[in-house]
């Protein structure tokens, strides 16, 4: 690894946040944990909380004013149309070789993470995104044992399958290259979410490297997530505004890419419309014969109870009640 001098940022570690005075200190302490023999700085955008989320990162920006740097919003940016904050507010101001994503109410536990991650990109130069499993924290319950492990052991992933693949990567395990960043495309722009369109960029910029080792928690359930954000109001309509959204995405990127991966797109898009249906509670379609392949993609327990439904409906309310129970 060549550095001017150690004091020069290797890695920007970008961090969005809204509502989650619960959290954030967590995010902070998982980033200020990190023994690295490089230099690195943390990126905060608050998008106007209404809790005391702001404050809390005042509090660090001030005990650690040479990492901290703050945006702190007073107006909402969401609400006004601009969904990805980070490649407006953050990934232009990174000075950094790469960059870490986190969200305020997601954290790290592993204090070598950061190390890790760059000593492969610095090893690989061709490698687009490096990623790590995650360890699954409900809203309301401890720290569980379940993960969030997209693939069975440590191993290089190609273009396509980072593109049409059956489990997410966590957000707060993503590693890239800053100069991905520079320049976003419009599927990255126009996207309701920035997790994906960045796996789409590094896909289209070459291999990454997944480690099988849980090195973040994810949170599930938080007040202010964009999950319990979309089981508000009319769910059924968020979910295919959201796919009408994810498919134009794909659209987007698979003309971007000259075709390059245009099954790949296809498929993911369709995969995505097969989730929403799943969500939805739409079992004519979802076990529809074109729709096999996903069907069977599903863990055991969903298809356990979808089958159950369709076929006792009215025991499956007993059913559910007493497998969620024993859970807690």
């Amino acid at each position: 690894m060549e550095l001017k001098n150690r004091e020069e940022i290797l890695v920007s570690i970008c961090c969005i946040t809204y509502n989650q005075e619960n959290y954030i200190r967590d995010t902070l302490e998982g980033f200020l944990s990190q023994k690295t023999n490089f230099s690195y700085e943390v990126l905060i955008h608050d998008d106007a909380s209404t809790d005391g989320t702001a404050d809390i990162i005042r509090e660090y920006a001030r005990r650690y004013p040479e990492k901290m740097k703050p945006i702190l919003q007073l107006e909402n940016q969401y609400a006004k149309g601009l969904y990805n904050v980070s490649g407006t507010y953050n990934f232009p101001r990174a000075r950094g070789r790469y960059i870490a994503m986190c969200e305020g109410d997601d954290y790290w536990t592993d204090r070598y993470k950061l190390q890790r991650q760059v000593d492969f990109m610095e090893a690989h130069p061709d490698c687009s995104l490096v990623f790590h499993s995650a360890r699954i924290e409900v809203q309301g319950r401890a720290l569980t044992e379940k993960r969030m492990r997209p693939y069975r052991k440590s191993r290089q992933v190609s273009p396509k399958e980072m593109i049409d693949k059956t489990s997410g990567y966590p957000t707060a395990s993503l590693m890239f290259r800053t100069d991905m960043v520079k320049k976003l495309p419009d599927f990255y722009i126009k996207a309701p979410l920035a997790d994906i369109p960045l796996q789409l960029m590094a896909a289209a910029r070459g291999w990454a490297y997944y480690m099988d080792r849980p090195m973040c928690v994810y949170r599930l359930g938080g007040s202010s997530s964009w999950t319990t954000w979309m089981k508000q109001g009319d769910y059924e309509k968020k979910q295919e505004q959201y796919f009408q959204e994810m498919k134009k995405m794909y659209q987007s990127f698979d003309r971007e890419t000259g075709g390059r991966f245009h099954k790949e797109a296809q498929r993911a898009a369709a995969r995505i419309r097969f989730l929403t249906k799943v969500n939805t509670r739409k079992y004519e379609e979802v076990l529809a014969k074109k729709n096999r392949k996903f069907y069977r993609e599903l863990n055991w327990r969903t298809r356990f109870f979808i089958r159950f439904e369709v076929m006792a409906p009215n025991l499956y309310g007993i059913a559910w009640r007493l497998f969620h129970h024993s859970e807690k």
